[in-house]
């Protein structure tokens, strides 16, 4: 059982977007793969960002998503988890997220739980997503973007994994929106040279640019070695 943690840079990063184009890749492999959801804000009934997943995979939603297994947490309101489960009147007990994530280990090859934003993202008022990764140790896939601001965020986010230990299993680099070759050029560089500054030797995978509504065909093998 391999179980990978997707974290963005920040929020709109792509990592939903990313997390469906890896499960569809291991999908199409022939690996019995499952996503989750650490939890979802700004939503009602089954989280929109696990259906977008499985859009993307080319499946129907499961019965581990009608019942809310693949995303225990789903709050209305369009904010940090700690915020909105205040909002809608509940606490986030990573209990219940451990709890489902176990079950889905039992029964999936592959898991991949989609987190929530940027890795120091409250889950309750003194507990954050970094708090979370820092116990379970999943291997990190980070998503990064080539949106201005995305070199400051993406280095923050691997100095503070570095610190905490945590071990990066790779970097996507999502090309949208691409509005400067160079600078996407240049920031990919920044990127590998900083991954090795803080003793990362992992791969960067590319998500090249790409209309809304289309899959772009991504080789994950660099992540993934079946």
């Amino acid at each position: 059982m391999s179980t990978y943690f997707i974290s963005g840079i920040d929020t709109d990063a792509g990592k939903t977007f990313a997390t469906g184009l890896m499960a569809k890749y291991l999908l199409d492999k022939d690996v019995n793969v499952m996503t989750q959801k650490f939890a979802q804000t700004g939503c009602v009934g089954i989280s929109e960002d696990i259906l977008a997943h499985r859009e993307i995979m080319g499946v129907e939603p499961y019965e581990v998503d009608k019942d809310g297994t693949t995303c225990p947490y789903v709050f209305t309101y369009p904010a940090s988890p700690h915020l909105a489960a205040k909002i809608d009147g509940e606490e986030i007990d990573v209990n219940v997220i451990n709890d489902s994530t176990e079950k889905l280990e039992s029964a999936y090859d592959t898991l991949l739980i989609e987190g929530v934003g940027g890795i120091h993202v409250p889950i309750t008022l003194d507990y954050s997503l970094l708090d979370y990764l820092e116990e379970k140790k999943h291997p990190l896939i980070l998503i990064t973007s080539s949106k201005l601001g995305s070199i400051n965020h993406t280095l923050m986010t691997l100095e503070l994994a570095a610190n905490r230990k945590l071990p990066i299993h790779g970097l996507i680099y999502n090309h949208y929106p691409n509005n400067s070759d160079v600078i996407l050029e240049d920031s990919i560089q920044v990127f590998k040279t900083y991954l090795k500054k803080y003793g990362y030797d992992c791969p960067v995978v590319e998500i090249p640019e790409f209309k809304i509504g289309e899959s772009p065909e991504v080789d994950f093998s660099p992540l993934f070695k079946l």
